[in-house]
């Protein structure tokens, strides 16, 4: 009866998790706060720089003099600086897709402050974005146990990673030189691919960093290894690029729409990159994995509802006053209107 209790697998998922895992969900959670909110607080210094200089979206780094822009900045680092402890104690398959709460806190802040309208649609693509993260999160992997930076560092150079990272550097030189000239203004993909994919390799740097500066502090000393300063490197690299693109996304579009899909396309690829340098699913069982890729379907079914969904409200507003003016008429001429709510042509939803 002993031995059978001994072989009893754990109840609740506290129990299944590591003390490191813990601490890593907490800071994940409490970054996404930080996070959130200066998405808005962001978009509100970019407008009233626009009023007075030149906008970012094209080009202006006016929103440079203007205050609020700035405390929206440091409580983005704040944020940031949450997460990147995070990552030095779990695997980003758990802290990244927790970035969802992110998600709602914008929504709701632009839908309050912003007077950006998020239609229903658009909230049960908010609601289906955390039920996928929540599904991955039950089921995240433990945290690799790493000794030295330079073991990192080995894991970086292997053939696979390698060219993970060609494929990224590549396809962001593309989107930086040749899409966004001709469709930064128009495609809301463009600017948000490039903070995406250079974003998936600022994270393996950030947990590499962070895994350093944690052993750093528990005494064994990796700040005399060349490879922390060169993580350090592509961090500060990687991190002024995101910041560039995505503050043309927040001032060109609707910040409602820029949060989720930024979220969802950041964390794929965050997530596919962890898989591949750190071989997060060797750690897994089969069922564990098919779950992750069942929340990584409803979070992306959230995104697409968003996105398809951005010009609903507009559309609503635009056919009810239509039906309104139409039906006011047809009473005045002593006609019944009997088509209902009228059709906005295609060319207008897109």
């Amino acid at each position: 009866m002993a031995s059978a209790a001994t072989q009893t697998p754990p109840t609740s998922w506290r129990e299944g998790m590591s003390s490191d895992n813990i601490k890593g969900l907490v800071l994940a959670l409490s970054s996404s706060f930080f996070i959130g909110a200066s998405f808005i607080i962001k978009k509100k210094g970019l407008k009233k720089a626009a009023a007075s200089g030149i906008r970012a979206g094209v080009g202006g780094y006016s929103y440079l003099y203007e205050p609020l822009w700035w405390v929206g900045m440091i409580t983005m680092i704040v944020g940031e600086i949450a997460n990147f402890a995070a990552y030095a104690f779990a695997p980003a398959i758990l802290v990244t897709p927790l970035g969802a709460l992110s998600i709602i806190i914008s929504a709701a802040l632009a839908h309050v402050i912003l007077r950006e309208k998020l239609h229903i649609f658009g909230i049960l693509g908010c609601v289906l974005c955390v039920v996928g993260s929540v599904t991955i999160v039950l089921h995240a992997p433990q945290e690799r146990e790493i000794e030295s930076v330079s073991e990192v560092w080995d894991l970086a150079m292997e053939p696979a990673f390698l060219l993970y990272a060609a494929l990224v550097i590549t396809a962001a030189f593309i989107l930086i030189f040749y899409f966004i000239p001709q469709y930064g203004q128009t495609h809301i993909m463009v600017y948000i691919g490039v903070c995406s994919l250079v974003g998936s390799l600022s994270v393996m740097s950030v947990k590499a960093l962070g895994i350093a500066l944690k052993l750093t502090f528990s005494g064994m000393n990796q700040l005399i290894y060349p490879q922390t300063w060169a993580f350090t490197l592509v961090v500060i690299t990687c991190i002024l690029t995101q910041m560039n693109y995505l503050n043309k996304a927040l001032d060109t579009f609707n910040t409602a729409v820029v949060s989720p899909i930024y979220y969802v396309m950041f964390t794929s690829l965050t997530i596919l990159a962890s898989v591949i340098m750190f071989k997060d699913w060797d750690r897994q069982s089969p069922t564990q994995v098919v779950t992750e890729m069942c929340g990584f379907v409803t979070i992306l079914s959230g995104t697409f509802l968003l996105h398809k969904t951005k010009d609903m409200v507009d559309g609503l507003s635009t056919s009810l006053s239509m039906r309104h003016s139409n039906s006011k008429h047809s009473e005045e001429d002593g006609q019944i209107d009997v088509e209902g709510i009228p059709l906005r042509r295609q060319e207008s939803l897109r």
